[in-house]
């Protein structure tokens, strides 16, 4: 039977998704995308931690299910799914069963090796993905880098953070500047920042789907392209919510929300270069830092007020509640150190902070935009 594999790969950290259903590896590579320079590589030269081995196999997952339940086991939330966790201080061995999502785990951390089984080829596949994530992640962290809840666009390697509590605006302004004015998109909601040797502040990509509105997909120009490509048979992410699905099938552009929380159609990473015409950044370097508010009628302004990062604009242990660490993958805190945080916040601190009112026009948001952080002239 044929092996087949994905190698992700981003500064000194990357990691191997293995399996023998090429719908597990080709999953991993288009979650990564560019991004992470995730391609298929040859299993025979993956002789190297860390690993994520993933099989599509009904007995195999019966029996680590049964396993696990009949260990003594906690329960947690992972990935918004009940999860039961087995222990073996002895060995270091920790498995796991997750059983509405008929998936089953097995890592061993010191190995740097986590198996997946499961019955449902999208499910493992899906699964298979977020755990390399959470690898790669580790390495990083451990190296240093730090978590920041932001989005980012980059000009020419010089990378504009933009951040806001939810629904402040920093995916809108990072994709008015990359739709209109041909910015490459780093990151729609979260990126990885390190000090570097020379006093400035690297940030990489995280992978994963990004959540748009409908308004702002309609605003953008995006959303009868999205259409016809659905239409055509093709998909946005499988996490999206299927009353966004039906409403992109049926032309209704109206928001969706559910009580106070906003239904978005979930873009694939490799979609917005196929579908939208939006490169994406591998890397860049903090140039400048924005702190949108979106207003609706409002002509984009500058404010003239305070502004500047917090503890809450890092990401941490504890504010990653949908992944916490229950596999040891990671290792340290979720969003890296103390120390590590303490160093990029100080040189984002003396960078050039930006205030601002955005309306709902794209175009007259981009133009505005791009004209007050103009990189050529810093």
């Amino acid at each position: 039977m044929t092996t087949h594999a994905t190698r992700l790969q981003v500064a000194e950290a990357a990691t191997t998704v293995l399996s023998t259903d090429k719908v597990v590896t080709d999953w991993a590579e288009r979650y990564a995308g560019p991004w992470w320079n995730a391609a298929p590589c040859d299993t025979e030269s993956v002789c190297v931690a860390p690993l994520v081995v993933a099989e599509v196999d009904t007995d195999k997952y019966g029996d680590a299910s049964l396993a696990v339940t009949q260990a003594p086991h906690t329960s947690t939330t992972y990935a918004k799914a009940q999860t039961l966790v087995a222990r073996d201080e002895k060995s270091g061995l920790i498995a796991a069963v997750s059983p509405s999502e008929l998936l089953a785990y097995r890592s061993e951390p010191a190995a740097g090796r986590l198996d997946i089984y499961g019955c449902d080829p999208e499910a493992v596949a899906t699964a298979s993905a977020r755990l390399a994530r959470e690898m790669v992640r580790g390495v990083l962290l451990r190296s240093g880098w730090s978590v920041l809840h932001a989005s980012a666009v980059v000009q020419d390697g010089r990378a504009v953070l933009t951040f806001g509590q939810k629904g402040a605006g920093k995916t809108t302004t990072a994709l008015a500047l990359a739709a209109r004015h041909g910015w490459e998109l780093l990151a729609n909601d979260r990126v990885f920042v390190r000090a570097n040797a020379d006093g400035g502040v690297d940030v990489l990509p995280w992978p994963s789907a990004a959540a748009v509105g409908l308004g702002l997909l309609d605003a953008l120009g995006w959303f009868d392209i999205a259409r016809e490509r659905m239409q055509c048979g093709e998909a946005l992410h499988p996490t999206q919510d299927q009353r966004v699905t039906q409403a992109l099938l049926t032309g209704d552009r109206t928001p969706l929300w559910d009580n106070d929380r906003e239904l978005k159609a979930q873009v694939f990473p490799d979609q917005f270069g196929d579908w939208f015409g939006v490169p994406l950044a591998t890397s860049g370097q903090a140039a400048a830092l924005v702190f949108p508010r979106v207003v609706a009628g409002s002509a984009p302004i500058a404010m003239d007020e305070c502004c500047g990062l917090t503890d809450h604009d890092f990401m941490t242990g504890r504010t990653e509640d949908r992944y916490p660490d229950i596999f040891d993958l990671v290792r340290v805190d979720g969003g890296g150190t103390e120390v590590a945080r303490h160093d990029v916040a100080r040189i984002l601190a003396a960078l050039p902070h930006h205030p601002v009112v955005l309306g709902h026009d794209v175009a007259e948001n981009a133009d505005f935009l791009t004209k007050l952080v103009d990189l050529q002239s810093h």
